[in-house]
């Protein structure tokens, strides 16, 4: 069916992937345009969904200021992917390979092209567009398991060499073109294609090949007897009702960070044998801690066979307060097969249920965006083979993780290396004096930097100096560092009121600094100046420290980052309490902005 325009199809495509739900004329704009929408940007919109009508009568609905499609069971081809895929997993985890041959094959045989073809890209689609890719790459890697068990080992190899050409960094997908040569007899291609995949993961991400691939290289060299014939694959644990494949896809473009890298991938590897249950990544908003964790998960994904469990804390409570570790434990409960109607009411019965079935099993809980310790203990997994992977901004996991790896933003080489990855490199090569001073803009934040590679993809014809220009003027440096769902100032104030939530003197002093031109404040004049005991304000600019809202220039002296200090400038502004003049350093302060302290 031709649907017109690119910008209807895009219409279609974000009220198909909320089919029966409806979809705010915000959401929608986001999904059409890559940056801030135009002025007529509802009225467009208003004219794509009459020119859709056209085609689907009344199935497009209007109210709750946006749009609804309704779509019948069945005919959505998304869900019928996942309910074959799913059903095709349910036959391997029952030794029955040639079924989920069939409910697999049937599952990718819905693929025509690629998903999303024809749409703006740079959307707020994308994200869902690349965890469709990714879920349709672990269906082919089922498939081919399954085929190697019924001993199709010859016909699966040239396909398989064919996927990694397009995805090398897939390890389960390398173990399984090893089985297949040394089956086919071929054990010289078998130990080449190990060989390989070790060279490129050092070279990509500075890595070894995880111990099961690893395994399966030295059974090949020793030309271990039960590789001879294939075998059916193993069944899941029957207490998980099938392994939870939760992980969000990784981002596509992924620059430095080897050393963090490294240092993940050793600890959860080690978890459970030699290594900790619990495994802490924290730094600043903005700096890629999901990012990162999510990248890692990946890459020891074939580490933790009975599952992978993700929970994003920000989307369970995200208009609330800090969510709670019983409904945390209770997300992971159900992620690992427990219907709901089981999960127990009390919090201690659903801890003690969650570390019976992680005590049971290998699996990778990843909880991302957690804001309280409290949250969290409940579910460090004792004496198991399971390990948690938290993000936070604060390091809150110090004393019960075994490993903590903070994360800074990035080196000048890697920010810019970033952004032209994004870009386009040959921009930034073109024009690296602009380059150079986009990246200082930007703080080395890989959000921010993120965010301007995405602004200039979307601009081809832009030269460097025009986004400059824009984020040189500081008044509206976060408006620029806006694009689609990200944004600096959303980042930076959720930290600040995660902060306000619970301490309000850091909260004021936080304000205080906003209104200073230099952005910096000892704690005597802080003290001072609130009216609070000396060791309330060092309590407070700690505090703010561990958010990552200040840097500490001293013991007693801090100061705000340039881009939080901007943010922190416009919350001032907008407080409306005029700040009396004091002195600082032996010099009075003027002109301060108002503020509510």
């Amino acid at each position: 069916m031709a649907l017109g325009t690119a910008k209807c199809r895009a219409v279609l495509a974000a009220l198909a992937l909320e089919a029966n739900r409806p979809v705010s004329l915000e959401r929608l704009g986001k999904a059409l345009w890559a940056g801030s929408p135009p002025r007529s940007a509802v009225a467009n919109i208003r004219t794509y969904v009459a020119a859709l009508r056209r085609f689907l009568g009344n199935r497009i609905v209007a109210g709750n200021g946006g749009y609804r499609l309704r779509v019948e069971p069945g005919e959505f081809d998304v869900d019928e992917f996942v309910r074959l895929a799913e059903n095709g997993r349910a036959a391997l985890a029952a030794h029955d390979a040639a079924a989920a041959v069939a409910h697999l094959g049937d599952a990718l045989a819905l693929w025509r092209g690629a998903p999303g073809e024809g749409l703006p890209r740079g959307t707020a689609l994308d994200t869902y567009l690349t965890g469709l890719v990714e879920q349709r790459l672990a269906v082919f890697e089922d498939l081919v398991g399954a085929r190697l068990a019924l001993g199709e080992h010859a016909e699966v190899i040239g396909e398989l060499r064919r996927h990694l050409a397009q995805h090398p960094l897939r390890e389960g997908a390398w173990a399984q073109l090893m089985l297949a040569l040394y089956r086919s007899g071929d054990t010289g291609a078998a130990l080449a294609a190990y060989h390989e995949m070790r060279t490129l993961l050092g070279e990509q991400l500075g890595v070894e090949p995880g111990p099961q691939v690893q395994a399966l290289h030295r059974d090949i060299l020793g030309r271990a007897p039960e590789l001879s014939v294939a075998s059916t694959p193993a069944a899941a644990p029957s207490t998980l009702g099938g392994p939870p494949r939760q992980l969000p896809p990784a981002d596509a473009v992924f620059v430095g960070r080897r050393q963090e890298l490294a240092q993940l991938v050793d600890a959860l590897r080690a978890a459970g044998r030699r290594g900790p249950a619990a495994v802490m990544v924290s730094g600043p908003g903005g700096v890629g801690k999901s990012t990162l964790a999510v990248k890692v998960a990946h890459l020891v994904a074939d580490d933790f066979p009975d599952g992978q469990v993700y929970v994003d804390l920000r989307d369970l409570h995200a208009a609330g307060p800090a969510v709670a570790s019983a409904e945390i434990l209770a997300s992971v409960l159900r992620a690992l097969g427990v219907p709901a109607r089981e999960v127990p009411d009390r919090p201690d019965e659903r801890a003690s249920r969650c570390r019976s079935l992680l005590a049971e099993a290998r699996v990778l809980v990843l909880l991302d965006n957690v804001t309280d310790a409290a949250q969290v203990r409940p579910l460090i997994p004792a004496g198991s083979a399971s390990v948690l992977l938290v993000t936070a901004r604060r390091p809150l996991l110090t004393v019960d993780a075994g490993r903590h790896v903070p994360l800074g933003v990035l080196p000048d080489d890697d920010a810019r290396l970033l952004v032209a990855e994004l870009a386009g490199g040959s921009r930034v090569t073109a024009d690296p004096a602009n380059a150079a001073v986009l990246v200082r803009l930007c703080a080395n934040l890989p959000l921010a930097l993120r965010i301007v590679g995405a602004r200039l993809a979307s601009r081809p014809a832009w030269p460097l100096d025009v986004l400059v220009r824009q984020l040189a003027d500081e008044r509206h440096r976060l408006d620029a560092l806006t694009y689609g769902d990200l944004s600096v100032r959303d980042c930076i104030d959720i930290g600040y009121h995660e902060v306000a939530a619970d301490d309000e003197t850091a909260a004021r002093v936080f304000r205080l600094l906003g209104s200073l031109p230099s952005g910096q404040v000892s704690v005597k004049e802080a003290a001072r100046l609130l009216d609070v005991p000396f060791v309330r304000a060092w309590q407070a600019l700690e505090r703010l420290l561990d958010a990552h809202l200040v840097d500490s220039l001293s013991p007693e002296r801090y100061r705000l980052p340039d881009l939080v200090r901007q943010y922190a400038a416009e919350l001032t502004a907008a407080d409306g309490a005029q700040l009396p003049a004091f002195r600082v350093g032996g010099r009075q302060a003027t002109g301060a902005a108002p503020i509510a302290v």
